[in-house]
């Protein structure tokens, strides 16, 4: 029996820190991993725009919430699953370009835009670059795959001569040393190259590494 699809306009959430204005100089597209929130992930990157009033930091949040335990307490959100896929990678995909466009329209010419994935945000952000053909100044996958079902010339496209940053921590038992260094050497068959950080801890966000990327 055939699926059946309906299209309709939703509400989506994201949290921001800074205002958009001709000002602005940089802007960070922060995307979570599975099962977190944007309220909460904003945190570790929020710090860029009270700093620097000519930084934006943007985070967008899954699409789909649900109760990580049982059938109340806390909520987290996610990106997308194994059921209806593609409905949902299309889905994500448009709300982030929507998004981005909306803000891109307050800032002026020269902005700079930067773009984090973490965990399974990093399959999320370059499903939405190579989808769209967007091209930010950085792109930083942290802690999580590139997705081989990303047609080899899209990505080709998108990784050429394209400011890219891996990083994880050696002791992530979801994306240790070995995965980051496969990670590094596809993106490099696919035309990329990038460079590689990493930290002493686990699957986490550390403030040295995002200032390191941040060049501040």
């Amino acid at each position: 029996m055939p699926d059946f699809h309906f299209t309709t306009p939703r509400t989506a959430r994201y949290e921001q820190r800074g205002t958009p204005s001709a000002d602005t100089k940089e802007l960070w597209i922060v995307c979570h991993g599975y099962g977190s929130l944007a309220n909460f992930f904003v945190r570790h990157f929020a710090w860029l725009a009270d700093d620097d009033p000519s930084t934006v930091v943007v985070a967008p949040e899954g699409l789909s919430r649900f109760y990580l335990q049982g059938t109340s307490g806390r909520v987290g959100a996610s990106w997308m699953t194994s059921d209806d896929r593609l409905s949902e990678i299309a889905d994500h995909v448009a709300y982030l370009e929507s998004l981005t466009q909306h803000l891109l329209a307050q800032c002026g010419p020269e902005v700079q835009l930067t773009v984090v994935g973490f965990s399974q945000g990093t399959a999320t952000v370059s499903r939405w670059l190579a989808h769209t053909g967007r091209r930010p100044a950085h792109l930083v996958l942290w802690a999580g795959d590139f997705p081989a079902d990303i047609e080899p010339a899209a990505a080709t496209l998108l990784l050429t001569n394209l400011k890219l940053t891996l990083v994880a921590g050696d002791s992530d038992g979801y994306f240790g040393p070995e995965k980051l260094a496969q990670q590094a050497e596809y993106l490099t068959q696919l035309g990329g190259r990038p460079a590689v950080r990493t930290f002493e801890g686990y699957h986490e966000l550390k403030r040295p590494i995002i200032r390191r990327l941040a060049g501040r």
